[in-house]
């Protein structure tokens, strides 16, 4: 077998590679978390007296909160008092030891502490120093408080995305926490450690979850930077301006239909006997796009959720029942694809708990998944004991 396929060699990729971990709730610990999968050695930094709110977030299983166990897996928890004289030195004194910094408070609270990259880096020329925030380290927002919905709303994402009469959609799920933050962050990590194979020096890394996810409407955006008239809910090709939508079911589910290209429109066409779908449904008229809509909802409210998922699951053609959460995690594709890996429980490795695994598959190299989140101050270093 050819080495580069020979997967008796495994390696964790990320293995050297030392974190020194600041954050709290998710941007920051989601990026850590990858990075600990993958084979970093993460030191997650915590207070003794203000604990992470992830720490309290129910529900909870084996004595933790289950967010706190998956987003702080693989990672050594130390507490620290930063607002201490001696544990800033003690982290002075350790940050030569580690590659990478990651911290998401906002601008101006690690230079205060002492512990900004301008001092670490004197101390450690080959640190790596990401920053995350809401808005960037500069900037007329720097200073402003955010979440998830106002980095969708500033970045414009809100704005032509749901419905013309309900307004924007409240999404069940961190958008610009974690596509916008957590994986540029992960991103600009990587890159800044290839760079540093040739210069021998660190770099600070400045990533605004804002000006990621701004990033993301990059069809729209180009579009909007032509001169194209400013998108609006239900006006264009993917936020329900054609049949490229959700569809309710007999019995109040929904189906997704993706049938853009003309093979797959062909194919919707036949299976829901609608002749004005081939004739009307490339149409750029709103009336037209109105009229294909309002038949494919008609034909399909004929019908239950399930007789139309076993209709679809036969065919080739973009159409797939919208699952909830629990179907997905327990789909025939979820079980193929191996999302889910049990993972001993710090606190008694011989039990393990469920968890969402990494996503990234390599021809020899692995994540691993040694333990879930530790209990506040389980990996203290010897002579932080607060």
């Amino acid at each position: 077998m050819k080495p580069y396929l020979d997967k008796t060699i495994m390696t964790t990729p990320l293995n050297g590679l030392k974190v020194l971990d600041f954050s709290t709730l998710l941007p920051g610990p989601f990026a850590s978390l990858y990075l600990a999968d993958l084979g970093a050695e993460v030191i997650h930094v915590e207070s003794a007296t203000r604990p992470d709110l992830i720490r309290l977030l129910p529900p909870y299983a084996n004595g933790q909160a289950t967010a706190h166990s998956y987003l702080n897996r693989n990672k050594q928890s130390v507490t620290l008092d930063l607002k201490d004289k001696t544990s800033i030195e003690l982290i002075r004194q350790k940050i030569s030891e580690f590659d990478i910094v990651v911290e998401q408070f906002r601008p101006g609270v690690m230079k205060r502490l002492g512990l900004d990259y301008a001092v670490l880096a004197e101390l450690n020329p080959r640190l790596i120093y990401c920053s995350i925030t809401g808005y960037g380290q500069d900037g007329p927002y720097r200073d402003r408080a955010g979440h998830d919905i106002n980095y969708l709303a500033v970045a414009g994402i809100a704005g032509h995305s749901g419905r013309e009469k309900d307004g924007p959609p409240p999404l069940g799920i961190q958008v610009a926490d974690i596509a916008g933050g957590s994986l540029h962050a992960v991103i600009g990590i990587l890159t800044a450690v290839i760079e540093r194979q040739q210069s021998g020096l660190g770099q600070y890394i400045d990533i605004s979850m804002t000006d990621c996810v701004a990033t993301l409407n990059s069809m729209a955006a180009s579009a909007a930077l032509a001169g194209q008239t400013p998108q609006m809910p239900e006006q264009e090709h993917l936020n329900g301006g054609t049949y490229y939508d959700y569809y309710q079911t007999k019995d109040g589910r929904y189906l997704s239909v993706g049938s853009l290209e003309p093979q797959f429109m062909q194919g919707l066409a036949q299976v829901l006997d609608l002749p004005v779908l081939l004739e009307k449904g490339a149409s750029f008229d709103s009336d037209d796009r109105k009229q294909v809509k309002q038949a494919i909802q008609a034909k399909i409210l004929r019908r239950t959720w399930a007789e139309w998922s076993n209709t679809f699951a036969a065919l080739d053609i973009c159409v797939e029942p919208v699952l909830r959460l629990d179907e997905a995690l327990n789909s025939p594709l979820a079980q193929a694809r191996k999302w889910i890996v049990q993972v001993p429980v710090a606190a008694d490795l011989k039990k393990t708990e469920p968890q969402l695994a990494c996503p990234i598959k390599f021809s020899r190299s692995q994540a691993r998944y040694t333990f879930s989140g530790q209990s506040l101050g389980e990996g203290n270093w010897p002579e932080s004991s607060q």
